[in-house]
């Protein structure tokens, strides 16, 4: 048995603490930032603002104190937005013991340094950390459906003790040592996701979607790889397979963002709409462009996607510009 404490009870920390918490035979609980979530968590038995018709099972320790959160746990599983991981983890950092595992399943590049949540988190602890990442909707996990994820670690002892942790029935783990290919996969995503949903707003249809898709997979992977990544990381889950739901999937909130920007509505009003829930790749996009810069890597869609976000640049537009690049090999 684990204990396992899961910081951030958005809607994708509360299905995992529920899948958790229906396989069995671990101590759980799951930190809300704030005080008023942590009360409605507990009052209703559901995460009534970000993943409302889900009981939550009564052996959840619910708290809004993140001291208490960690205190004895074996693994922190940090699932809040990546823009709030150096944040969380500089608080939680005099308190934290040797024994403790960081395992992160925050999807994004940090602005400004680029740098992945694997390094953000040792620019400030020396524990042992993993990643988890892959196709995966809260709602479905939440649901029981069968999905299956991918944890990357460096230390192979690790990453099989999160498989047992993790696996059961209904959420199949997969383990890899790829760490930089598993998070970039994960972040990179986002940004083609929102393409893929500008497609769709503008009604252009399946062959233009599946092209998108398939240049985009083609972008990842480059930057992937320059980054130390490896090349068949990005044909698995953390790779292809996040791709795939994350730009055709309803569920998926980036795609939802590109669908509303492909019929012309403004971000702002778009994020407004989001009622507080985030979609990571409005960020990651800036701070991809600047990680593929560092490493002289070409991301054309990446490079329209931003146009799209901050230069009000048209989205019709930008998928002409895309089509009239000049030709090449694939």
């Amino acid at each position: 048995m684990s204990r396992i404490a899961i910081l951030g009870a958005g809607a994708y920390g509360t299905a995992l603490a529920i899948s958790l918490a229906r396989r069995g035979g671990h101590d759980l609980c799951l930190w809300a930032h704030s005080p008023t979530l942590a009360a409605t968590l507990r009052e209703s038995g559901e995460n009534l603002p970000y993943l409302p018709g889900f009981t939550l099972p009564f052996d959840i320790d619910i708290t809004d104190n993140l001291e208490s959160a960690i205190d004895e746990m074996d693994v922190l599983l940090c699932v809040m937005p990546s823009q709030f991981l150096r944040e969380t983890i500089a608080r939680i950092a005099p308190k934290l013991t040797r024994d403790q595992v960081i395992l992160s399943a925050a999807k994004g590049i940090e602005d400004i340094s680029f740098l992945r949540m694997s390094q953000v988190v040792a620019s400030l602890v020396d524990n042992q950390f993993a990643v988890l990442s892959g196709p995966s909707f809260a709602q479905e996990v939440a649901s029981g459906a069968p999905s299956a994820v991918v944890i990357a670690t460096a230390e192979s002892s690790l990453a099989h003790s999160l498989q047992r942790d993790f696996t059961s029935p209904t959420f199949r783990i997969y383990t890899n040592d790829d760490v930089a290919g598993v998070e970039l996969g994960g972040s990179l995503k986002n940004v083609i996701a929102l393409a893929a949903g500008v497609v769709h707003g503008l009604n252009l249809g399946s062959n233009s979607a599946a092209a998108l898709m398939t240049r985009g997979i083609a972008e990842i992977t480059r930057l992937a790889v320059a980054c130390g990544g490896r090349r068949q990381t990005l044909a698995g889950l953390a790779g292809i397979g996040d791709l795939i739901l994350t730009c055709t999937g309803s569920l998926s909130r980036n795609r939802t963002v590109g669908v509303e920007l492909g019929k012309g509505r403004q971000l702002p009003e778009i994020i407004a709409g989001l009622n507080g829930k985030v979609a990571e790749g409005v960020r990651s996009t800036t701070a991809a462009l600047g990680l593929a810069k560092r490493y002289g890597v070409e991301m054309p869609i990446t490079e329209q996607m931003h146009a799209i976000l901050y230069e009000n640049k048209p989205a019709k537009d930008a998928i002409r510009d895309l089509m009239s690049r000049p030709g090449r090999d694939e």
